[in-house]
């Protein structure tokens, strides 16, 4: 129950980095410092959530980069000035969408 939880918290944080991004391309996201702002603590979030699910559920669901998720979150939180901006953008694109596909199936 509560990896199912978490789980949907995930998602829901996933959802919110695509809604807030849908017209952007990278030059708007990163001139953009509240949305920028918005989408590295929703990043953070998951990555910080991620901790929280039991290893066997993590295990399970091995397909999921669970650790690259809690591994964002760390570098968020101890460099936040030093951020690849890019980076983010890229993880927007192309990661988050395969996330709340992987986490839906779930």
């Amino acid at each position: 129950m509560k990896n199912d939880i978490i789980v949907n918290k995930l998602i829901g944080y996933a959802k919110k980095i695509i809604d807030y991004c849908s017209d952007k391309n990278y030059e708007s996201f990163k001139e953009d410092t509240m949305l920028v702002e918005a989408c590295v603590f929703n990043l953070s979030q998951i990555g910080e959530l991620v901790r929280h699910l039991d290893n066997e559920f993590l295990e399970l669901h091995s397909d999921v980069p669970w650790a690259q998720m809690r591994g964002l979150r760390n570098r968020i939180i101890h460099d936040y000035e030093g951020v690849n901006l890019n980076l983010v953008w890229e993880i927007i694109v192309y990661d988050i969408p395969d996330l709340i596909i992987r986490l839906k199936k779930i």
